[in-house]
């Protein structure tokens, strides 16, 4: 019986190791838990693998036709493993002053969202959410790191979870810049 058992743990800690190797190897930015617009968990590891736009958004700013633009990229690009992320934010001009179900209520009617909505979150400031902290720390994040200026910032996230470019709020997202960058990553198995 001990020769069974000894055996036994012999089988199992290898598969720990690799389990545990394979969790040192998610990178950071998929090591998140986000709540989606509808209060559930939203592991981003669950991500792995698509290229990530992940967009602070909002209602009631000059940017906010900039949905229709995202939902045009998730209609072109989903299927080739893209996935826009939008995360409304209040900290500019408060111009996302609603609650989550009134935000997804105006992005579904006015846009017809059809992309992962995340729960309304503090892009800057003392509150800052833990991604958006990673995020903008030029520690953690030194090439695309800085304070998120204004609503519409958007991060490019490869395949395999790294920030590779980061767009300015003004810049659109079907921006020839923008689509240049995504098709480059989508590209990329």
């Amino acid at each position: 019986m001990l020769k069974f058992l000894l055996l036994a743990v012999v089988m199992v800690l290898p598969l720990t190791a690799i389990a545990a190797e394979e969790n040192k190897k998610t990178p950071p930015v998929l090591n998140f838990t986000m709540k989606s617009i509808d209060g559930k968990d939203v592991e981003l590891s669950k991500y792995k693998g698509k290229v990530i736009l992940l967009v602070n958004v909002a209602s009631k700013c000059g940017l906010t036709p900039q949905y229709e633009q995202l939902q045009k990229l998730h209609d072109t690009y989903a299927d080739k493993g893209l996935v826009i992320i939008g995360v409304p934010a209040n900290e500019f001009g408060r111009q996302e002053p609603g609650t989550n179900e009134e935000i997804a209520a105006f992005c579904k009617a006015d846009y017809g969202v059809k992309f992962p909505m995340m729960a309304k979150v503090v892009v800057k400031g003392n509150d800052i959410c833990p991604l958006y902290k990673f995020l903008t720390s030029k520690e953690t994040n030194p090439k695309f790191g800085g304070e998120i200026t204004w609503n519409f910032t958007k991060f490019l996230i490869s395949r395999d979870g790294e920030v590779v470019n980061r767009f300015e709020p003004r810049v659109k997202p079907d921006d020839k810049k923008v689509i240049e960058a995504i098709e480059a990553e989508l590209k990329k198995k």
